[in-house]
């Protein structure tokens, strides 16, 4: 017997800086291994994020970040003002350049989301091509070092499944500046949910009347 499977109508893609959330971060992780061994000096990994009442403390973080710089390749990157705007101006060119659909996007001081409507590209693929955009136009015009890696290089996405998921992520990636005191952002690129697949299958009813 043949199992449903559901279709992915968006998917939810997150950038995050190097050095920010490594692999044994306390917070938990999405990795099941380290990528560089030396960093189990500083914790071990726990796969997923763990549960509110385990989280750390903001100190224990600090902490932990504290003792986890000197065994990084870099020092992590903040993205002030500035880079952000690169940061949006080489999501926008992915964007345009290989005609996807943003619905939302929130670039704050360390990590990036992006909700990105199913294309011809899986999500590795989509998530690689806004990875690379954003890391070198952060060397050429935002004073970052040509061989810093920018962002971390394990891949994070959420599949999307209903309109009812997009729209509650959409609202979720909106309010992530907020989140950090920064203002809500308004990006070109970005076009407004209009509730996709069901909005288009309706329009093709109305037209075949």
């Amino acid at each position: 017997m043949r199992t449903h499977e559901r279709m992915v109508i968006a998917h939810h893609l997150i950038l995050t800086g190097y050095g920010h959330w490594p692999s044994n971060d306390p917070r938990g992780s999405g990795s099941e291994k380290l990528r560089k061994p030396e960093l189990g000096q500083v914790g071990e990994i726990h796969r997923g994020r763990k549960p509110e009442h385990l989280q750390p403390s903001r100190g224990a973080l600090r902490e932990f970040h504290r003792e986890l710089k000197p065994l990084l390749e870099h020092a992590p990157i903040w993205f002030d003002a500035a880079k952000r705007q690169a940061v949006a101006e080489a999501l926008g060119e992915v964007v345009w350049n290989r005609k996807y659909t943003c619905w939302a996007c929130a670039i704050c001081s360390n990590h990036v989301h992006l909700l990105i409507r199913r294309q011809r590209d899986d999500a590795i693929t989509m998530w690689n091509a806004f990875k690379e955009g954003a890391a070198d136009q952060l060397r050429l015009f935002a004073d970052v070092g040509q061989t810093h890696r920018v962002w971390a290089e394990r891949p994070y996405k959420v599949f999307m499944y209903t309109p009812q998921e997009v729209s509650g992520c959409v609202a979720y990636i909106e309010k992530n500046p907020e989140k950090e005191g920064l203002a809500r952002q308004i990006w070109e690129f970005v076009t407004a949910y209009d509730g996709w697949p069901h909005a288009a299958k309706r329009q093709a009813g109305r037209n075949v009347r």
